[in-house]
């Protein structure tokens, strides 16, 4: 919708040459600005009243941008992967990935000597603790549990998205140290290689795993648009996932791992997929896991607030310029615009020789997702 402005005053000169073109007329387009209903602006002519009216209507808009970006300039998580980010982009592409007790890292995001010091971290028993293998769904489930924890909390606040705990270096021990409780956490990490504290607090730890052949897909053009992780090509990046030769190791490792600890209480598997096909009942699900107290009202606003694609248009404010490359498309079946035939059956034979069987498997319900 355009507003069209006219130019008033005293009648022009006479031109001394031929006239030039006249100027394109003013447009305003209030198309990209989520705040403003477009409907309230007509076709009328621009005035002063008009203008104003305009303006006031987009002051929210920019007050939030103004505050995403002092936000995240003030962030110490947000400043470190931004560095991160410029170091990487000078890095060769074969050092960007180490082996730490026979599971590959981002060189840059978990230096060595910060991993040796993680078992120097102390679980509280009221923490929250998030685990999730890569690009199975974490940074959604991130932006679930803080609007849960506002609400309960009555926090006016969200809280900011909590580093890794194998992030960055020895310094990130203790700036979890100084966090309020209750503190929220998240992981990459095997069960195994989780600080043993963890256990003994009977830390409360909710999982999310995503069918592998969306995984791979997802975690494939993860890798090709995140400078801190290697390059590869779709042939290249298969073989390697297969194998586990992966940042954070093999995704059925991981999965045989957590399927021992179905029947711990203090453990809690979601799916993707499920999450996917009813988010309100997932949201019930993880706030009762953590003994949030929520009324039925708050859980419709976190859930509609909670969408893969409301937090993918949000990205912005809470990811600054790299949202784009932890929100993607979110979808369930995307493996089949990239997998071949001879892939599936490949997946579909480790599936089956790694999870069939177990209570893990049965809830990814992979001939549902997969076949």
């Amino acid at each position: 919708m355009c507003l069209r402005g006219e130019r008033r005053g005293p009648p022009p000169l006479p031109p001394l040459a031929p006239p030039l073109p006249s100027p394109p007329k003013l447009c305003l387009s209030f198309q990209a600005l989520p705040v403003c209903s477009q409907s309230s602006y007509s076709s009328a002519p621009l005035t002063p009243t008009t203008f104003s009216k305009a303006v006031l209507d987009l002051l929210p808009f920019f007050c939030v941008q103004l505050h995403s970006l002092i936000r995240m300039s003030t962030d110490p998580v947000f400043n470190k992967m931004q560095d991160k980010i410029q170091m990487a982009k000078e890095m060769s592409e074969d050092k960007k990935l180490y082996r730490y007790k026979g599971v590959l890292y981002p060189t840059l995001m978990c230096p060595e000597e910060h991993m040796t010091a993680l078992d120097n971290l102390k679980a509280r028993e009221d923490d929250l603790m998030l685990v999730a293998y890569p690009k199975c769904g974490f940074n959604w489930m991130v932006g679930v549990l803080k609007k849960i924890i506002a609400e309960a909390t009555g926090e006016k606040n969200e809280r900011k998205t909590p580093p890794l705990i194998e992030f960055f270096g020895p310094e990130v021990v203790k700036m979890m140290e100084e966090l309020p409780s209750p503190r929220f956490l998240g992981t990459h990490l095997y069960p195994d290689n989780i600080p043993p504290s963890f256990y003994e607090k009977k830390t409360k730890i909710m999982v999310i795993f995503r069918n592998p052949k969306d995984t791979l897909v997802s975690y494939y053009h993860f890798c090709n648009n995140n400078p801190v992780l290697p390059t590869v090509s779709w042939e290249s990046f298969f073989s390697q996932f297969m194998k586990g030769e992966v940042a954070w190791g093999s995704y059925f490792d991981h999965a045989l791992a957590w399927d021992k600890k179905m029947d711990d209480p203090n453990v809690m598997i979601v799916t993707y997929e499920d999450l996917k096909q009813d988010l309100k009942a997932g949201v019930h699900q993880i706030s009762n896991f953590f003994g949030f107290t929520l009324t039925e009202v708050q859980v419709q606003q976190i859930a509609e607030k909670s969408t893969f694609n409301a937090m993918k248009e949000n990205s912005g404010q809470s990811h600054g310029n790299i949202g784009n490359v932890f929100f993607r498309k979110g979808e369930v079946g995307d493996w089949k615009n990239h997998f071949t035939p001879e892939q599936s059956r490949e997946m579909d034979e480790a599936f089956n020789k790694h999870l069939a069987g177990t209570k893990l498997g049965a809830k990814l319900d992979y001939q549902k997702h997969c076949l």
